[in-house]
C-alpha cells in the first residue's frame, strides 16, 4: 500500500504577510506540515542592516510573534512547522524558538539548517547567501524535529524537503522531487495561488483569499487547494499564473533537481482543486545560485506637482533651474508622469507629477541641502509650484547581484534537535545548458559527455515510452528548438512579425478581403499575465484560457511585438519561452530593474505591474476569440492520462467536529527508516483538540 498524500500548507509569502495566517491555517482544516516563506532579495538587505545593529538579530522577528500564539496549537494538532525565517541567523532563531517553547511549556523539538551564509564575500558585501535545497530540511524532520528553521533555501525547498521526508525519496528520484518543487513554487507566494494579484480577479470574490495548501502524492503529483470555506479561488488560471511567476525558461534549476516546466499539466479536479501532474525532473546543476547584497550609495527624491496649462514648459523650467546644482551628482533621473486630464473637474486630475531621483556615493551631495534647494524655488519658478512632501535627508539604497558557486564548496548542514551537525552530501548533478537565448537551446550532456535528449523517456501505465514533450517548437523568437527540430514556422505564422494594417500601429490586422474580422481592444480582454522580479531582471508570463486563443497568442506575441507594446523594453535583451501545456508564453527582460528592487531603479521597482501594463496595451484581436467564452474554472484544460495515483488523492476535508475544529489529520510518519506504507502510525503523544482561544 502506498503512503497517503502529504497535506502541506503555506502561511507566509513574504516578510510582512498576513499575521493571522498561521492561526487560520491551523484552525481551518487539517495539515501535516505548515510552511512560511519570509525571504526575498529585499528582505536579505533589511536583515543585513538589522545584523549590523545587533549581531544577535538577522532573522524574521514576526515569525516568533506568530509562534507565540500558535506553537501550542500546532503541537496539539501534530503539525510540523518549516520556515526560512532564520534569514541570516538560523541558529539564533532556533535558540529563540526553544526559549519561547520553554516559556510556553510546549514540548517541541527544534532543528535548523545552516551553511548558506558565505560571508565574508568580496568587497563591500552586506550579505552573501547560497540558495540551498531541501535535503537539510528532510534530515531535520527525519531526526524528529517539530520545528525546522532555515536560512537561505530556495522557496520551493520548504515543500520539497518535507515531501522527501514524508515519502522517503532518494536524491535520484528526480521526477518526484520535480513534482514537489512545482507544488512548492505554487505555494511559496501564499495567496497569489488563491486569487490574489490575479488578472481575472473581477470574476471572483478575492477580498480575503485563504492561503493555499498542496496534497502531494507519492509519485510527486499533487492537488493544489485551500481549506474549505476560506476566501478566494483555486483554479487552473490561478495556478497557471503562479507557475509563471518569477520563472525564466522551461528548465527551473534548483539545488536538488531541475524541474521541466514544459512537462507540467494542470487539470481541474473539483471546486477549488487543481491537479498538477506529468512533471519531469532532471539532475540539478553542479553549482548553486548565490545572492549578494551591498549598500549601493545614497538616494533622494522630490516630486513636483504641475497643474493646468503648459505642463511641458513647467517641467523644462524646473529642470533648467536645478541643473547647476545637480551637475556633480552621480545619477540624476527626471520622470514626467502625465496624470493630468483635459478640462479636469478636480485640481488633482488636472495635475501631472514631475519626479526627480538622485543617487550618489556621498550622502552630502544628495542630502537635505539638495532637496531644500528645490523647495527654495517655491516663489521663483512655475505658477502653482508645490511638491508632494517636505525635503528629507538622503537614504541608503541597496543593490543585488547573483552569481554561482560550486555546490561542493557550500557546507550545507542540518543541525539536528540533539545538536548534532550533519553535513549533507551534494546530489549527483548533470551538466545543464546555459540559459536559453535567441540562438536556441544547446543539447544537454551527461557528466560523461554523451548528448542527451530533451528529457529521458518514461514508461507509462500501458508500458509504452512516454517522452516529455519538447521544450518548445521552433518559432524564430527567443528560445526555440535547435535547427531542424520541432514544428517549423509557417509563413506569416509562429515567429513572424505581426502583420500591420494600412493604418499602421503595433498588433494591427492586415487589410484585405481575407483578413479575419478584428476588434482593437486591450490585450488583457483575451489573456492573463503576471510579472515579477529576479534581481535586475523581470519576467512576464502570459497565458490564454482556450486553445484557439493560445494559437493566436503563440503566433502573434513575438519578441518584436512585445517590445513594441512595452517601449521601455525595446533597447533591452528579451527572451521568449513557450509552455504549450500551460497555454503560456514567458518573457524575461534583462536588466530592466537595474541593480534590483532595493535600488529603486524604476517607477515599479519589482515589475509587479509590468504584466498589467502589457494587458492594457491595445491590439487587433479576432472577434471570434473575444466572443468565445473562457474555459470554465471547473473544466480546466484537457485532462492528461490519469496518473497511477490519481485515485489516491483524498476527498476534501471532513466537516467540522463537535468541538468546532475540522477533523484532525492522520498523525505524522516515523522520522527514520524506509519509506512507510499503509496508514500512518500512531503519534508518540496523545491526540488532543484545542478549545480555548479558537475563533
Amino acid at each position: 500500500m502506498t503512503r497517503r498524500p502529504l497535506r502541506i500548507g503555506n502561511a507566509s509569502g513574504f516578510y510582512g504577510d498576513r499575521s493571522a495566517a498561521f492561526r487560520e491555517m491551523l484552525t481551518d482544516g487539517p495539515l501535516d506540515v505548515l510552511t512560511g516563506d519570509y525571504l526575498a532579495e529585499l528582505t536579505m538587505l533589511i536583515l543585513g542592516r538589522d545584523r549590523l545593529k545587533n549581531p544577535e538579530l538577522g532573522y524574521a522577528k514576526t515569525f516568533l510573534r506568530q509562534l507565540e500564539e500558535c506553537l501550542g496549537l500546532a503541537h496539539e494538532r501534530g503539525v510540523r512547522i518549516v520556515a526560512n525565517a532564520g534569514g541570516l541567523n538560523p541558529a539564533g532563531l532556533a535558540g529563540a524558538v526553544r526559549a519561547l517553547a520553554a516559556k510556553l511549556s510546549v514540548p517541541v523539538t527544534v532543528a535548523h539548517v545552516e551553511g548558506d551564509d558565505l560571508m565574508p564575500y568580496g568587497q563591500d558585501a552586506l550579505t552573501a547567501n547560497a540558495y540551498l535545497g531541501g535535503a537539510g530540511i528532510t534530515a531535520c524532520l527525519r531526526a524528529g524535529a517539530d520545528v525546522v528553521v532555515t536560512g537561505r533555501v530556495t522557496d520551493a525547498a520548504l515543500v520539497s524537503g518535507p515531501a522527501a521526508w514524508w515519502f522517503d525519496w532518494a536524491p535520484e528520484d528526480h521526477d518526484r522531487l520535480a513534482g514537489a518543487v512545482v507544488a512548492g513554487h505554487v505555494l511559496e507566494c501564499g495567496t497569489q495561488a488563491t486569487g490574489g494579484n490575479y488578472a481575472f480577479f473581477t470574476r471572483h470574490d478575492v477580498s480575503r483569499p485563504g492561503f493555499p495548501l498542496a496534497e502531494i502524492a507519492e509519485d510527486g503529483s499533487s492537488v493544489i487547494t485551500k481549506h474549505p470555506g476560506t476566501g478566494g479561488i483555486v483554479s487552473v488560471g490561478t495556478v497557471t499564473a503562479q507557475l509563471l511567476y518569477e520563472t525564466q525558461g522551461v528548465r527551473y534549476l534548483g539545488p536538488d533537481v531541475t524541474a521541466r516546466l514544459d512537462t507540467v499539466r494542470l487539470t481541474a479536479a473539483g471546486t477549488d482543486r487543481v491537479a498538477v501532474s506529468g512533471t519531469r525532473g532532471e539532475a540539478p546543476p553542479d553549482t548553486l545560485k548565490v545572492g549578494v547584497t551591498r549598500i549601493g550609495g545614497w538616494r533622494n527624491e522630490v516630486v513636483f506637482v504641475l497643474t493646468g496649462l503648459d505642463i511641458e514648459a513647467k517641467s523644462a523650467l524646473v529642470r533648467e533651474q536645478l541643473a547647476p546644482l545637480l551637475a556633480p551628482v552621480a545619477s540624476v533621473a527626471w520622470t514626467l508622469s502625465r496624470t493630468d486630464h483635459e478640462d479636469a473637474e478636480t485640481e488633482e486630475t488636472a495635475s501631472a507629477l514631475l519626479r526627480l531621483v538622485v543617487r550618489d556615493p556621498s550622502p552630502d551631495r544628495v542630502g537635505r541641502s539638495l532637496t531644500s534647494a528645490a523647495i527654495e524655488l517655491a516663489l521663483a519658478s512655475y505658477p502653482g509650484f508645490h511638491v508632494t512632501s517636505p525635503p528629507g535627508p538622503a537614504q541608503p539604497y541597496g543593490v543585488f547581484a547573483s552569481t554561482t558557486v560550486p555546490a561542493a564548496e557550500v557546507p550545507h548542514t542540518a543541525v539536528l534537535p540533539n545538536g548534532t551537525h550533519l553535513p549533507l552530501a551534494v546530489p549527483l548533478t548533470g551538466l545543464l545548458p546555459a540559459p536559453i537565448s535567441d540562438g536556441g537551446e544547446e543539447p544537454r550532456r551527461s557528466p560523461t559527455g554523451l548528448e542527451l535528449p530533451g528529457a529521458s523517456p518514461h514508461v507509462n501505465a500501458g508500458g509504452q515510452e512516454d517522452p516529455a514533450p519538447p521544450a518548445f517548437e521552433a518559432r524564430g523568437s527567443g528560445g526555440g528548438a535547435p535547427e531542424g527540430l520541432g514544428a517549423q514556422p509557417r509563413p506569416g505564422g509562429p515567429g513572424a512579425e505581426p502583420p500591420v494594417s494600412g493604418r499602421g500601429g503595433v498588433g494591427q490586422s492586415p487589410a484585405g478581403p481575407t483578413a479575419p474580422r478584428t476588434r482593437r481592444v486591450p490585450l488583457g480582454r483575451l489573456v492573463g499575465a503576471r510579472s515579477g522580479d529576479k534581481g535586475g531582471d523581470a519576467n512576464v508570463g502570459v497565458w490564454a484560457e482556450t486553445a484557439p486563443a493560445w494559437e493566436w497568442l503563440r503566433d502573434t506575441l513575438t519578441v518584436g511585438t512585445f517590445k513594441e507594446l512595452l517601449p521601455e523594453t525595446a533597447p533591452l535583451e528579451v527572451s521568449r519561452h513557450e509552455l504549450p501545456n500551460l497555454r503560456s508564453l514567458n518573457f524575461t527582460i534583462t536588466r530592466i530593474l537595474g541593480d534590483g528592487v532595493a535600488s529603486g531603479h524604476r517607477f515599479d521597482p519589482q515589475a509587479k505591474a509590468l504584466g498589467e501594463w502589457l494587458r492594457f496595451r491595445q491590439m487587433d484581436i479576432p472577434v471570434a476569440l473575444l466572443e468565445e467564452p473562457p474555459t470554465p474554472a471547473a473544466a480546466g484544460f484537457p485532462a492528461p492520462p490519469a496518473p497511477a495515483t490519481a485515485a489516491g488523492f483524498p476527498a476534501p476535508p471532513a466537516p467540522a467536529t463537535a468541538t468546532g475544529h475540522p477533523a484532525l489529520p492522520t498523525p505524522t510518519p516515523a522520522p527514520t527508516g524506509p519509506a512507510p506504507t499503509g496508514p500512518a502510525p500512531s503519534p508518540p503523544r496523545p491526540e488532543t483538540t484545542t478549545q480555548e482561544g479558537t475563533p
